[in-house]
């Protein structure tokens, strides 16, 4: 987990853009007990334990609307990225997005994220046209730790992804996730694109219909019957 602090760190290496290694990337400073990342944001380690906890109070207090309020923090999260004013991507992000190819920017937003533990990403563009793309998660850090529940669980990425595409693109963008190593897969899938089309998905989802299902209905432009 990261959180903004001011503190600038390793400022000799700032005019550097090579900053991807370990060492180079964190600063562990144990008098302070802190660890500041490249982007001078403060991070956290955190346990499976915390994570299997923190979604354990979240189902006992509020039931089924636990997805719900894992979906409004990874929101918040990905809509506060392209303002924040710390170092790195994120800092330059709306100045660059029009002189830097698309798949670059978003693969030196997430590195980070890999680097901590989030896992790493593949995006399929190839439906863009048709408003709406796919993103694969592998290792996620939610799913591996819940292990096999049978059903979604990586609702604040889910959140984090909708949150960002929002914020860069200025549309109001929707995500859901469509397939889950929670659910026995190899990988997780998400959606993201307009929030029609994450109502579809969702409904074919609790209706147990498979990834690749959705896929072929949402390049058909199919919509759910109405009942």
């Amino acid at each position: 987990m990261i959180d903004n602090v001011s503190t600038e760190i390793q400022p000799k290496k700032r005019n550097k853009h090579s900053h991807y290694s370990y060492k180079d990337f964190f600063l562990f400073n144990q008098q302070e007990g802190t660890i500041i990342d490249w982007n001078g944001q403060q991070n956290l380690l955190l346990s499976e334990d915390f994570i299997l906890g923190l979604q354990s109070g979240l189902e006992k207090e509020v039931g089924d609307a636990s997805a719900a309020v894992m979906y409004s923090i990874g929101l918040d999260w990905g809509k506060m990225m392209p303002r924040s004013s710390q170092g790195g991507s994120r800092k330059n992000l709306r100045q660059v997005l029009k002189q830097t190819h698309l798949l670059f920017l978003l693969e030196t937003w997430w590195w980070p994220f890999t680097v901590q533990g989030w896992g790493k990403w593949e995006l399929e563009t190839e439906s863009k046209q048709k408003g709406f793309i796919f993103i694969n998660l592998f290792d996620s850090m939610v799913a591996r730790t819940l292990g096999d529940l049978g059903k979604p669980v990586c609702h604040i990425y889910a959140g984090l992804f909708a949150g960002f595409f929002t914020s860069m693109t200025h549309r109001e963008l929707g995500c859901i996730e469509i397939q889950c190593y929670a659910m026995g897969e190899t990988f997780c899938k998400f959606l993201l694109g307009a929030h029609e089309r994450i109502d579809a998905a969702s409904f074919w989802v609790n209706e147990g219909a498979s990834a690749k299902e959705i896929e072929q209905r949402l390049y058909h432009n199919e919509t759910p019957a109405k009942r």
